[in-house]
């Protein structure tokens, strides 16, 4: 029964990180990008509010996530011009991708900090870690800019669900491998 609850907890828990980018997909192919924007909007905040209940806590990258969504969103739909939610994801993987920087610099493991629970490792494994996936988030920043720049606003969506998902899971999967050399 508990393998069962927990297995329930984490597809609750994937619908929740997934579930506003489905519908922002969904949205813009039915409605286009301004519609898909507000879509997105409404459901990050489900989703923090959604994840607040469930765990009684609201993790840092979906509230900084949240925050850039709702600001460049807002700009989106204000100044009605698509250019700030295409903008977005390289706004939020450059501040991440800072934050782990600076964590490193002033000998801070961000990732630590926020994964501890989840992987009991060496403080060597989590700067390799800290440091890939700060390069990892600049990477996404660049191929953000590039692909919105060149590519039209459909297929820019199409970008953003279909290949930056698979792109993170790939790269995580690689990831392991440091988890498992620097286990405690």
């Amino acid at each position: 029964m508990s393998e069962q609850k927990t297995l329930s907890n984490q597809l609750v828990k994937m619908a929740i990180e997934i579930g506003p980018l489905a519908l922002f997909f969904i949205a813009n192919s039915r409605w286009g990008i301004f519609t898909a924007t507000g879509v997105f909007m409404i459901a990050i905040v489900i989703s923090v509010c959604c994840s607040y209940l469930i765990e009684k806590k609201i993790p840092i990258l979906a509230l900084v996530t949240a925050f850039v969504v709702l600001i460049f969103g807002g700009l989106t739909l204000v100044l009605n011009d698509a250019l700030f939610i295409k903008i977005k994801p390289t706004i939020v993987n450059l501040l991440f991708a800072f934050a782990l920087f600076s964590g490193l610099a002033f000998k801070k493991l961000f990732l630590k900090i926020i994964f501890q629970g989840a992987f009991n490792i060496k403080d060597a494994g989590w700067r390799i870690l800290t440091y890939r996936w700060g390069s990892f988030f600049i990477f996404l920043a660049v191929l953000n800019e590039i692909v919105w720049r060149t590519v039209s606003t459909d297929m820019w969506v199409n970008f953003k669900v279909f290949a930056i998902m698979p792109i993170t899971i790939i790269f995580s999967l690689f990831q392991l491998a440091v988890v498992n050399k620097y286990k405690k």
